[in-house]
């Protein structure tokens, strides 16, 4: 009989690979999308005002990622299924508007 260890099967690397890709990052990694000058015409108040809400935000979403990121890790581990990235709890987009969305209000907030 010629058995081979489980991670040599074919099936079983292309099924880890899957469910490793499919799951949550962490917020540090996600990079910020890129808003330009969208806040240009927004009053300096106004500017700070939203600042502080954005980064409010953003905090709020990182622990959701941070559990997503928690929760899949425990769902490939146990179920071979990142279950936090496959019932919505993957903030990685909205993140990503976030952080675009401070650096933009930081660049209108610096031209005050």
């Amino acid at each position: 009989m010629n058995a081979r260890p489980i991670f040599q099967h074919p099936g079983i690397a292309v099924f880890a690979l899957a469910a490793l890709a499919a799951c949550a990052q962490s917020p540090d990694a996600i990079a910020p999308v890129n808003m330009g000058n969208a806040f240009a015409a927004t009053a300096c108040r106004q500017a700070q005002a939203d600042l502080i809400t954005e980064r409010q935000s953003l905090a709020a979403l990182s622990a959701q990622q941070q559990n997503a990121v928690a929760g899949d890790a425990i769902g490939v581990f146990l179920i071979g299924v990142p279950m936090a990235s496959l019932t919505g709890g993957d903030k990685a987009g909205l993140i990503a508007a976030s952080k675009g969305k401070i650096i933009a209000l930081e660049t209108r907030v610096a031209s005050c």
